[in-house]
């Protein structure tokens, strides 16, 4: 295992522990429950070098850690037009998953959940991955790193993660500021890595109330990162 897949793995597993101890898993239907007692809990991930997005959406009773709901007749959701079926799964609980092509799905989109007395709540939202504008060099000296960034709001936020091939080094990783579509690593933050192979993520995760929602109330997550590669040379890290 390489030490950013070994980094990211880490990462993964301290978050997927935090939301499984914070979440139940427990699986309930929709029918037993006041649909104004249903939270709103979706998700949207998707790499840069991936070939699909996910969209996971599910249905909690009574906030955004209560039990899981599979739903009931005339209850369903529709994505983009398509209704999805229930799945689950033992540490997440009862789901609706959906994937779709990332070549294609930089655009807006639409989430429909009706609930038992066939009202409906219409969530609409834009897909916009943001992009490095130019390739990174083969081969970098030590300096402050520059990158212009496309797809970002003037001021807004990713978090950083750079590792070298070293377990003895430090790492950065840490959540950075764009500012008018420029990100700036400092040489000193450079200076933490090793000479040699570098791997760079950058990660940025919005979280927004939904617009549409019962009166408990919804979210969504969209997640997005990119990775970048590069030869570090020069100065003492050796």
């Amino acid at each position: 295992m390489s030490r950013i897949t070994f980094v990211v793995f880490i990462l993964i597993l301290a978050s997927s522990f935090f939301l499984f101890s914070c979440t139940s898993n427990e699986i309930g239907n929709s029918k037993d429950v006041n649909p104004d007692a249903v939270y709103f809990d979706y998700e949207v991930w998707a790499r840069e070098s991936s070939e699909d997005v996910s969209i996971n959406l599910q249905y909690r009773m009574g906030g955004p850690n209560g039990t899981t709901l599979v739903l009931d007749s005339p209850s369903k959701v529709v994505f983009d037009g398509e209704t999805l079926q229930p799945d689950s799964a033992k540490f997440s609980g009862a789901y609706y998953e959906i994937q779709k092509p990332f070549a294609s799905f930089q655009r807006n989109h639409s989430i429909v959940f009706t609930d038992l007395y066939n009202k409906d709540y219409k969530e609409e939202f834009d897909f916009t991955p943001f992009t490095i504008e130019r390739d990174l060099p083969a081969v970098f000296k030590r300096d402050d790193l520059v990158l212009n960034i496309k797809g970002l709001d003037p001021v807004d936020y990713i978090r950083v993660l750079a590792t070298d091939t070293s377990f003895t080094s430090d790492d950065i990783n840490e959540v950075d500021t764009v500012k008018n579509g420029r990100l700036i690593i400092p040489a000193q933050k450079i200076a933490l890595l090793k000479n040699g192979p570098i791997n760079l993520e950058l990660f940025k995760e919005s979280e927004k109330s939904l617009k549409n929602s019962s009166r408990e109330g919804g979210r969504l997550l969209i997640n997005y990162s990119l990775k970048r590669e590069f030869e570090l040379i020069g100065g003492a890290k050796n």
